[in-house]
């Protein structure tokens, strides 16, 4: 059962490579038993706090916390944790069965003993069958179902997670994302999964950690991230969110709560804006807008702002690239971010 005794706990948890700073002094507690992911972009810090949790990385500064009790000097078989690779990292001479009981027989676990828990962990990930397979003869979910068994024949608290869905093509990544999601409500241990994906956090996790340049910008439930990301850097990141300047500051509005119309502007509730380009996503259909001077769409700087519309609203009065247009939210929907 898990109880607040498996809370993981970072305090000033610092990571220098020489003169870079990798992760900068954060303060973390996970309680025991949630599923959290560690979100953000390239080099913001995420994949070395993982490290540092799991004994991979030894921190400059700073301590990891597990059950209240000091695990920082630790080696990694000595934390209770097990950390599952981004690379899968089987053994390709050895069987899906032995690769799974490695573990077990380098502390000397007797065959018989090691064999039986490694096939309940097969069954656990649905690959029974394939046991007696080489990783060569898999696929990659299949392999990563593997790495999964053999990282929780450790017995861990903590299972560290290092983007383990960034191989995988996307179908087979929502259907991957719910067996995490089973593994865990059926496991009850906490999860730690680093990721740069924002519809991959907000799906799995119950505290979405956002990470830029090596500190914590917002940690949280998903809905209260996505829905009052705390400055401008989570409301971009996270995505689906316009960021406008008003005379009060910096403010985010979601992209499906702005209001598009043709024409423009009238009134002082409205924005006038350029149409720049029409992306049809099939339930919805994403307008692409510029301020109201500007003509094309630049790759390198994106649109201005964007609204999210139903295919139905969009499709009963279409609009094309060129197009002047409306913009209006309600006060309601308008988010103020922190400076």
């Amino acid at each position: 059962m898990t109880t607040a005794r498996n809370d993981l706990e970072l305090i000033a948890l610092t990571k220098r490579y020489g003169d870079a700073t990798a992760v900068a002094g954060i303060d973390l507690r996970i309680a025991g038993g949630s599923y959290c992911c560690l979100l953000g972009p390239s080099g913001c810090g995420k994949t070395s706090t993982l490290r540092m949790i799991a004994g991979h990385e030894v921190p400059t500064e700073g301590h990891v916390l597990l059950s209240g009790r000091e695990i920082t000097p630790l080696s990694p078989a000595e934390r209770g944790t097990a950390m599952m690779f981004q690379s899968y990292a089987l053994f390709p001479h050895l069987s899906v069965l032995d690769n799974v009981a490695f573990s077990a027989r380098m502390k000397g676990q007797p065959k018989t003993q090691r064999e039986a828990r490694a096939r309940e962990l097969l069954e656990l990930v649905h690959m029974t069958p394939y046991a007696a397979r080489l990783p060569a003869a898999l696929s990659g979910g299949q392999q990563q179902r593997v790495a999964l068994a053999r990282a929780l024949m450790m017995q861990p608290r903590v299972l560290l997670l290092d983007e383990p869905l960034s191989a995988l093509d996307p179908f087979l990544r929502v259907r991957m994302r719910a067996e995490l999601k089973r593994w865990h409500r059926e496991l009850g241990m906490s999860f730690v999964h680093v990721t740069h994906s924002q519809e991959e956090a907000l799906a799995l996790a119950d505290l979405v950690v956002v990470m830029n340049q090596g500190r914590i910008e917002q940690a949280g439930p998903p809905r209260a991230v996505f829905e009052r990301p705390r400055t401008e850097f989570v409301a971009r990141f996270i995505g689906a969110h316009n960021v406008m300047e008003t005379p009060a500051g910096k403010v985010a509005v979601r992209c499906d709560r702005v209001l598009v119309g043709r024409g423009g502007a009238t009134g002082e509730a409205a924005m006038p804006a350029t149409v720049l380009d029409v992306e049809y996503q099939g339930s919805q259909v994403l307008v692409h807008l510029g301020a109201d001077n500007r003509r094309e769409l630049d790759a390198a700087a994106g649109p201005d702002w964007t609204a999210a519309m139903s295919d139905s609203q969009f499709h009963a009065s279409p609009l094309n690239p060129g197009d002047r247009a409306t913009m209006r939210w309600l006060e309601t929907d308008v988010h103020v971010l922190e400076a």
